[in-house]
Formats: structure tokens, C-alpha cells, sequence
């Protein structure tokens, strides 16, 4: 995520039409952060099997295989970055993915419109986003905005930095399925089952990929609802992604959260801990020149 610019301004300009001298930064901060997505969304997924216009049609309205509407959607995304303008005759169809039923295909279309920061519709798209059910949703659209030079999304990048603190939704009984701490996990990984004395069984899920920090509860104990679990670590992805956009939009109060990623980590790598100390001299050099 040089010589020019590429994100818009506050007045809706792109950058990019003129010299810019304040972020000579601003277009490797803007590669690295969208190199990076593509972790984030499709989850290990690849979809680079190109795509005939007529299957392009078909696939992204295929309701009963959203793989094949994620297809379409990289698909798009590719040639939007090759600079091909005929994609945008598919645009209304990306902002439709952006409502379907299905995290995967939301979180997509987010990454998706995040490529093309001269169309506003898709800008208009992306806000209400934020406030989507899914993390991996909110965060690939936080992203997304910040190549709209639009710093709503700031809490949601600094939250895409905290660790996760799951609690028990019901009273009942304890079995792990994950009982080691630092072990990485995947988005939707199944995590403890809670029998309730009635014989009923809730599952719990990670709800997005990251690692156990800690586990607060011993295997086969009996909890009361909304006792604390375990804490979920971001995966390495998640975390380098939204210090990257804070490298850019980030303001001193958002230093805290940071600071925990300045420290050398064993689950995390040394990149992450520079790119920590990097963001935070963006983000005090911003506010001393103010």
C-alpha cells in the first residue's frame, strides 16, 4: 500500500494525477497492502483459472455455487489491476455480491471493489459494510476504504489488532477441541462444544483465522454462561495488513494497540514487529506536523 500518489484526497481527486510530495510512501504501502488481502479473503482459496466473458455472466449469478461467484469476482479483480475497462460492465454485479447471504462472497466483493478507487459507488458500498456480522467482511471492507483516502474504517483496523476474548454462550459442560495454546487455526475452525445439561450441544467457532493465546477453562469443566474460554490471537496476515493502513490513516490513540506488535514475537514474524515500529513513526511524524 514513489512518485505519485494513488488514493484519493478528501475533495474525492486521485492523488495519482499529480506529484505528490507529503507520501512519497504512499504507492508501496498500497502494493503491500493489497498483495496482502487476498489472505484475508479467500481464506487459502485460488481461483486463477481464467474466465470467457460468457462465463463471467454465468458464474456471478450463480446462486447455487457462490465458489463460482468468488471466481468470477478474482477474476474482475485481476483485470481491473491490468487496466482492463471493460470489467466495469460487471461492476453493478460486484455491488449485488456485496449483499449476498454468504461471508465468503461479501468478504470478496469487498477486496473487489477495494481495486478501483475511482468509482464511488463502490466507495458508497463499502461503509456499510463496517457494521457486517462477519470480521473478515468488516476487514476486508476497512481495507478497501483506505484506498478511498476515507479514514472511517480506522476503528475497525485497529480492532482487526486485538486479540479475541471468547465466552461461553450457555451454561454446560467443556470439551475442547483445541487444547494447545499457540496453535494457529483457520477461520470457522471448530473450537469447544458446550453440552448443556438438557443433553444439547453448542459448538463454538473461530471466527476468524488467527492462534490460542490462552485457555482459561480445563477440559470437561462445567461453566456458567458467559464465563471467559480461551483468547484468540489475528493470524500474522490480518495483523501486517491493518498496520499498513494505519501507516496511513492512523492516529497517536491508535499507538497502544500497536505497541504490543513493536516486541519480538515466536508466532510472529520479525516483518510484522518492523512494520509495528514503522507505523508508529508515521503516525507521530503526522501529528508533530500538525
Amino acid at each position: 500500500m514513489p512518485e505519485d500518489e494513488i488514493i484519493q484526497d478528501q475533495n474525492g481527486e486521485l492523488a495519482g494525477n499529480r506529484p505528490s510530495r507529503k507520501y512519497p510512501w504512499a504507492i508501496v504501502v498500497v502494493i503491500a497492502l493489497f498483495v496482502i488481502i487476498p489472505f484475508i479473503s479467500w481464506y487459502g482459496t485460488w481461483f486463477g483459472r481464467p474466465l470467457s466473458d460468457a462465463k463471467m455472466d454465468q458464474y456471478l449469478h450463480d446462486r447455487n455455487k457462490p465458489r463460482n461467484v468468488q471466481h468470477a469476482l478474482a477474476q474482475i479483480s485481476q483485470r481491473i489491476i491490468a487496466g482492463d475497462q471493460t470489467v466495469k460492465r460487471w461492476y453493478p454485479a460486484i455491488i449485488e455480491a456485496a449483499g449476498n447471504d454468504l461471508p465468503e462472497v461479501r468478504l470478496t466483493a469487498a477486496w473487489v471493489m477495494g481495486q478501483d478507487n475511482a468509482y464511488q459507488d463502490f466507495h458508497a458500498t463499502l461503509g456499510p459494510m463496517l457494521s457486517d456480522s462477519n470480521p473478515g467482511v468488516r476487514h476486508n471492507a476497512a481495507l478497501a476504504l483506505v484506498r478511498f483516502g476515507d479514514a472511517s474504517a480506522r476503528s475497525e483496523l485497529v480492532e482487526m489488532l486485538l486479540a479475541t476474548t471468547l465466552h461461553a454462550p450457555v451454561s454446560g459442560t467443556v470439551e475442547l477441541l483445541v487444547k494447545d495454546e499457540g496453535a494457529p487455526l483457520a477461520a470457522g475452525a471448530p473450537l469447544v462444544r458446550l453440552k448443556k445439561d438438557d443433553g444439547q450441544v453448542v459448538e463454538m467457532r473461530a471466527p476468524q483465522a488467527g492462534r490460542i493465546e490462552s485457555i482459561a477453562i480445563a477440559d470437561n469443566s462445567k461453566v456458567i454462561e458467559s464465563a471467559e474460554l480461551m483468547t484468540l490471537s489475528p493470524e500474522s496476515e490480518q495483523v501486517r495488513s491493518a498496520l499498513v493502513a494505519l501507516y496511513m490513516i492512523g492516529q497517536p490513540e491508535d499507538i497502544p494497540a500497536i505497541q504490543r506488535y513493536t516486541r519480538p514475537s515466536q508466532t510472529l514474524p520479525d516483518s510484522v514487529e518492523k512494520q509495528a515500529q514503522s507505523t508508529i513513526e508515521a503516525i507521530r511524524g503526522r501529528a508533530e506536523k500538525r
